[in-house]
């Protein structure tokens, strides 16, 4: 019986997926590890290099692309550790981090989700904690007064994007980048909720730790690295659009079509301002203009999707 059973899932993200498939490889020796990749109908040969190159890893193939949370339930149901990590395709785990992970899962008992800290390409670390959303929170991230303020609890957003990541604590959100889930947390609280698509799945299931009685904690003495984007990445506006779709779905469900309404004004706010400053950006620096432009179109596209009346 493995210690770790680590789940991946893959959509046309082959680099990114073998050198995660790598770094894993590596810790076999170390901590007892089983690795199940889902792969959601790639196009550009990920399933085979995966079956030419990683013998050991259990391969499913689904036959389209049935999205994260999906793709993640059905990678969990083939797993068989004591604890289940879900992880990014674009994500190296560098050696000692699961170790200090288990370590610290064995001697806090009460934690149902644990996340390390994120490292980015250029060393930076990677925002990975969240505020569970609200209809006022997120309404402060649109104007935003998170930016002003980031470090107030009452205008800095849901984003929290003052946190330190500099020690271990309590949290309301880890974004899904990297989970390790104890067994038995799982089984009570069960699996990730198949309706997200891709994002939101993250704010729904750290509710749902907190809910039923489990700590949610970020881990600040072990890291890996994140790339981000790799499969988002090769269409960013519409996987723009997914993510407010999802985050809409997240209110719809937790705060009831008052609360979709809500977050559906604050985003037009957001989306507007957007446009608007990054326009100006665009008009302005022309060192900027790419990147600007992109952020328009992004908003554009947003906005667009929003008239078509998503309620």
């Amino acid at each position: 019986m493995p210690t770790v059973s680590i789940v991946i899932v893959t959509w046309n993200g082959k680099k990114y997926a073998l050198e995660c498939l790598d770094s894993l490889r590596e810790l076999g020796a170390v901590i007892g590890i089983e690795v199940v990749v889902v792969d959601n109908a790639s196009t550009d040969g990920t399933p085979q290099a995966i079956r030419e190159n990683y013998p050991e890893v259990k391969l499913i193939q689904n036959e389209a692309n049935w999205g994260f949370a999906k793709a993640n339930n059905i990678g969990i149901a083939a797993t068989s550790g004591d604890y289940v990590c879900l992880v990014n395709s674009d994500v190296v785990v560098p050696p000692g981090c699961l170790e200090k992970m288990v370590d610290f899962m064995n001697a806090n008992p009460d934690i149902g989700l644990l996340g390390p800290k994120m490292l980015s390409p250029t060393g930076e670390v990677g925002q990975s904690v969240n505020r569970l959303p609200t209809v006022w929170n997120y309404l402060c991230f649109a104007l935003g007064l998170h930016a002003l303020v980031p470090n107030s609890k009452f205008f800095g957003g849901y984003l929290m994007a003052g946190y330190g990541y500099n020690k271990t604590e309590d949290v309301e959100v880890l974004t899904g980048w990297f989970w390790m889930v104890p067994r038995r947390a799982l089984e009570q609280v069960g699996g990730l909720d198949e309706r997200f698509f891709m994002y939101g799945e993250d704010l729904d299931w750290s509710r749902r730790f907190l809910k039923a009685g489990w700590r949610v904690v970020f881990f600040a003495d072990a890291e890996a690295l994140h790339y981000g984007a790799a499969s988002s990445g090769q269409a960013a506006n519409r996987f723009y659009v997914e993510m407010v779709r999802a985050n809409l779905q997240y209110f719809q469900k937790h705060y009831g079509r008052l609360g979709g309404l809500g977050f559906l004004f604050a985003t037009g706010i957001h989306e507007l301002l957007r446009v608007a400053a990054y326009g100006v950006v665009y008009c302005f620096n022309r060192y900027k203009r790419p990147a600007s432009a992109l952020k328009v179109m992004k908003s554009l596209s947003c906005l667009r999707w929003l008239a078509r009346g998503p309620i």
